[in-house]
């Protein structure tokens, strides 16, 4: 499974959510991979203690190589680093990745990063990738890749005005490039239950049938303290609140996804047997 957590607005919790989810995943027992296509690379420092520019390789160089005819090119998983996590990886961010990806564009080679995922997708039970804010040739690289998408929400008005015109702009994405890209969910972060604002936003998108994914994460000085850290909720407080909600948010995606392969194999079968 390959997702990927996207909003073109800043400050939302990409980072935050696809490092806590991932982790989760890994803690769980599954292979799991993050890979960081934002050059702030804040999903590498998170995960890996230090930033993409103090590595070596990173995305950018599969990059690189992609753009030119190298006699020996190393494969995808030759890139990745692992983490001081059991069964957690991390494809690291560079800050060259805002040069690149002019060329890349100009090369057309927009169909790269899900060649690499594919590839991927033998060693990795479930693979996340986190995006820059902005709806670039990465991101477009990223939803292009994945089987779905998260779409973090952080209750505020810009927040909101932002979120009609993406799932507009990753519908048509869907319609030209990915048809299999599902839309999970709303990831509603930052959330205060007893503010008024929050609650009636919320309501709100529900009554217009947006895919609001629960539980809503609460807000939590804990996140800082992971970060700082670099250490995911699930290995730093277990126990708390936020912990045990991301636990919940990462349950009902594993339990929605294992309900659309079933209804795919029973309609499978439905059909088998109409022939």
């Amino acid at each position: 499974m390959r997702r990927v957590v996207f909003n073109h607005k800043g400050g939302v919790g990409k980072s935050t959510i696809a490092c806590n989810l991932a982790a989760i995943s890994a803690a769980g027992g599954a292979r799991t991979l993050v890979v960081d296509l934002d050059p702030q690379g804040n999903s590498t420092q998170y995960l890996l203690g230090k930033p993409g520019r103090e590595l070596e390789p990173t995305i950018a160089g599969l990059f690189e190589q992609a753009l030119g005819f190298p006699l020996q090119p190393k494969k995808p998983e030759e890139f990745v680093h692992a983490t001081c996590f059991e069964r957690l990886d991390v494809l690291p961010s560079h800050p060259t990745l805002v040069e690149l990806q002019g060329k890349l564009e100009a090369r057309y080679k927009i169909f790269k990063l899900r060649e690499a995922l594919v590839h991927l997708d033998r060693l990795y039970d479930s693979i996340y990738i986190d995006t820059p804010p902005a709806l670039s040739f990465l991101a477009r690289s990223a939803l292009i890749a994945a089987h779905g998408c998260l779409i973090p929400f952080d209750c505020d008005a810009f927040s909101r005005r932002a979120l009609y015109g993406l799932l507009e702009d990753i519908a048509e994405l869907r319609a030209d490039h990915n048809a299999g890209l599902a839309i999970e969910g709303i990831v509603v972060n930052q959330f205060m239950p007893r503010a008024r604002l929050p609650q009636q936003m919320v309501q709100e998108l529900l009554t217009e049938g947006l895919p609001l994914l629960a539980p809503y994460l609460s807000s939590s000085i804990k996140v800082r303290e992971s970060h700082e850290r670099s250490k995911p909720l699930i290995y730093l407080v277990p126990k708390h609140k936020l912990t045990q909600e991301y636990i919940a948010l990462h349950a009902g995606l594993v339990e929605r996804r294992q309900g659309e392969r079933a209804d795919a194999r029973s309609s499978q079968e439905r059909t088998y047997s109409y022939w």
